[in-house]
């Protein structure tokens, strides 16, 4: 008997519209529209594309020990994780970072924000509100802080791509004032009027939402909280709003293919229930100190730091579109076709190809290689664990007994990314 899963808040346009859906976690979602992955996975490295994330849990964590829990339960150190200079968690930004077990496993991973005062907001994955609220409130013990879980109460709608903040803009009230001083991982604004001391961020129509300039596709972008009822028509007015700039309705698939391609993993696929160690994603950590240790204690540092790793994850990228599927039958082997781990994730980025050797995206200048006229046939790329340590430029197989795919190892996979780039660039 087949388990019901559960609606988003856009569910009946998604099916109006033509949405290929399927189950993914607990929610029915859409996978991809008529204008198929490619043109999605391609709007959003050229103009913009639309995802619905509302299947995303927010957690509310407040209160005068609020701090300190988190800084016991996050991987990140707080008080040393913006810029180059390590300065502490202020309000209005934000931080990627994992809750992990006493085992350095990963439970999930997550962005937390500082959002005034003692009030902080931690998003998580799809089905992860509830679990992750029962760790914090394990570990609180009897600290003074209130955890709320946000899950089913709100809408999520990312808009990414490079043409996001034009498109966006046409909705803000107050847009200059809005994407002035807006680095990558800030945010502004709430979703509704409850918080004192935020200032609120309205679309046109006095509608209050909180606006982060985060995303999962490696492009230029935004995502944005709004209250249940305003979902809807805010996702109606994005389409409106994008329909002369190439903005796309994208479904997951696209959604898997961009991540895969900007090197971002997966919860609960590349990143799970194993040690979070010898992966590319060092980043989601406090930082180490000389000895090894890390700049703070927290739930999982110390079997961290004593951890002698045998198993090494991965980013590659193929030599041509093909992908292999990931199965109990597939695995990776060396070039003398010995078994030496497990695929994580294997998708196709449609917006890259490889010329004389370089990978090389629609968004490259002609002056850094991209050669006039050039139309890419996409590269598969992803993420491999394995029981060696492997280096960028090594080959492997990715195999399920029968075909095989060859493969680089890379430290990177699709160039000129547009996440970073400085606000006053892209409005």
């Amino acid at each position: 008997m087949n388990e019901e899963k559960k609606a988003t808040l856009l569910h009946g346009w998604h099916v109006e519209n033509g949405a290929n859906m399927a189950a993914f976690g607990d929610y029915n979602m859409p996978l991809w529209y008529p204008s198929g992955v490619k043109g999605e996975h391609l709007a959003v490295v050229n103009s913009a594309g639309l995802f619905d994330t509302s299947h995303m849990a927010v957690v509310t964590v407040a209160g005068e020990d609020a701090r300190a829990l988190l800084q016991i339960c996050f991987s990140k150190d707080l008080e040393r994780c913006l810029g180059l200079k390590k300065t502490p968690l202020a309000e209005g930004r934000s931080v990627y970072g994992l809750f992990l077990t006493d085992a350095g496993h990963v439970l999930d991973d997550s962005i937390v924000s500082q959002v005034v005062g003692s009030l902080y907001m931690v998003v998580v994955n799809a089905g992860m509100g509830g679990p992750i609220s029962a760790h914090l409130k394990e570990h609180a013990g009897e600290m003074k802080v209130e955890i709320s879980d946000f899950t089913d109460r709100l809408g999520k709608i990312d808009i990414q791509g490079p043409a996001s903040a034009k498109i966006l803009g046409k909705l803000l009230k107050e847009k200059d004032l809005v994407f002035d001083k807006f680095p990558y991982f800030s945010f502004k604004g709430w979703f509704d009027e409850s918080v004192d001391g935020v200032t609120l961020v309205q679309l046109n129509d006095g509608t209050p939402i909180l606006l982060s300039r985060t995303g999962y596709t490696g492009e230029f972008g935004f995502e944005i909280f709004v209250g249940a009822d305003n979902a809807v028509s805010l996702w109606k007015m994005l389409i409106e709003a994008g329909r002369d700039d190439g903005l796309e309705p994208c479904g997951l698939a696209a959604r898997d293919s961009l991540r895969a391609g900007a090197v971002l993993p997966l919860s609960h696929q590349d990143v799970g229930d194993w040690p979070f160690a010898e992966n590319p994603w060092p980043f989601a950590m406090a930082e180490r100190e000389s000895d090894g240790s890390f700049t703070k204690d927290f739930l999982g540092a110390g079997a961290l730091a004593s951890l002698v790793p045998t198993e090494f994850t991965v980013p590659f990228a193929g030599f041509d579109p093909r992908k292999m599927g990931v199965s109990e039958k597939s695995y990776v082997a060396d070039e003398n076709g010995d078994k030496i781990g497990m695929i994580l994730t294997c998708a196709t980025d449609m917006a890259i190809g490889r010329v004389d050797g370089n990978i090389v995206s629609i968004a490259t200048s002609v002056a850094d290689g991209k050669p006039e006229g050039f139309v890419p046939k996409g590269l598969s790329c992803g993420f491999v664990k394995v029981n060696r340590k492997l280096n960028s430029g090594d080959i492997v197989l990715l195999t399920d007994g029968k075909r095989k795919i060859k493969v680089e190892i890379r430290d990177d996979v699709r160039p000129d990314r547009t996440a970073r780039r400085p606000m006053k660039e892209m409005v």
